[in-house]
């Protein structure tokens, strides 16, 4: 006699709706973590009104002022909104913001990511904290005592440097100097880069601390030097980290002010050379001149306060797009 065995199959599990998914997905089930979610959305969207509202803000001030200069608001060598009529633009200030700026960067990162490597691969342990410890001081440091350390120590002492310079290279035109005060474009790059250094090297030293081990010992494995480790595995992996770095340096350098102004002797023209006094920025126009300008010279600061803005905003959305494009080959994901 055949005997057959039948077996139920259990009942197919019941799915939880498509939003209760998401939610899940999301770790957004319990009212904790719905609440923290709200929070945070709630932050991201503050940021963008703020942001949007800092905007709008500069636009309407800025078309103000515009609408009343007889400049060029871009070309003109000049600032004087108390002329009758008023004529004033950005060329100077763009020119020296982003001169400055480039100076600094090219002094800054090249020496921060060799102090962040130092630090990480190369320092024995009893030297490299107390050198990270000083480098933490340095970036707590206020600018007015960068500015007044510049203007009383770095200053009277750069006439050498401003000497071999044009003794060797005056002749490419942008490093002769004519004796005067070296309260120039090279003293205030060599002054931002001072102050930037500190958070290049910091933001580089964690990124350089988080390489897996594991590529490190495998190129040792290999046969490779301890330079060939960092340029192997090292600084492949760090890329995208040393270029945010920079970028948070490139911020401050755009932005700063009071230590420009304790430095630099602003002129309104543009000098080829970088040694010779001239030139401005636009944080330090804004803050030698906002206290005494007129209500259409208040305008006028905020139009090239708009135009620093820009400036930053397009900074940081090419870094974005840099890390972006580089974020495939830090090893992150190995």
């Amino acid at each position: 006699m055949d005997i057959s065995t039948t077996t139920d199959a259990p009942p197919p599990t019941p799915q939880p709706p498509v939003a209760e998914q998401k939610r899940a997905a999301r770790g957004a089930t319990r009212p904790g973590d719905r609440i923290f979610l709200g929070l945070s959305r709630g932050s991201g969207i503050l940021l963008l009104v703020v942001m949007a509202a800092i905007a709008v803000f500069l636009t309407y001030r800025a078309a103000l002022a515009i609408s009343d200069d007889h400049g060029n608001f871009l070309t003109t060598f000049e600032w004087n909104t108390n002329l009758t009529p008023p004529s004033f633009g950005i060329a100077v200030l763009a020119f020296g913001t982003i001169v400055s700026s480039v100076i600094a960067m090219a002094i800054a990162v090249p020496i921060a990511v060799a102090i962040a490597l130092f630090l990480t691969h190369y320092s024995p342990r009893r030297l490299s904290g107390p050198i990270a410890y000083v480098i933490d001081l340095l970036a707590a440091v206020p600018s007015i005592v960068y500015g007044l350390w510049g203007a009383l120590i770095l200053v009277p002492h750069m006439d050498g440097l401003f000497g071999w310079l044009n003794d060797y290279l005056g002749w490419t035109g942008i490093f002769s100097w004519e004796g005067g005060a070296p309260r120039s474009m090279l003293t205030v790059g060599i002054l931002l880069a001072i102050m930037i250094l500190p958070i290049i090297t910091n933001v580089s030293r964690e990124v350089f601390r988080q390489v897996p081990r594991m590529h490190e010992e495998a190129a040792l494995a290999l046969g490779a030097t301890r330079w060939e480790v960092v340029r192997m595995a090292v600084l492949p992996f760090g890329r995208s980290g040393v270029i945010s770095a920079s970028m948070l340096g490139l911020g401050r350098a755009l932005g700063e002010t009071m230590a420009v102004a304790t430095v630099l002797s602003p002129s309104y023209d543009i000098q080829a050379s970088l040694l010779n006094p001239g030139g401005g920025t636009f944080a330090q126009n804004i803050a030698s001149k906002f206290g005494e300008a007129t209500p259409l010279g208040r305008d006028a600061l905020i139009a090239s306060g708009l135009v620093l803005f820009v400036i930053t905003l397009l900074v940081n959305g090419a870094a974005r797009a840099i890390i972006a494009r580089r974020k495939e080959y830090s090893g992150a994901n190995a």
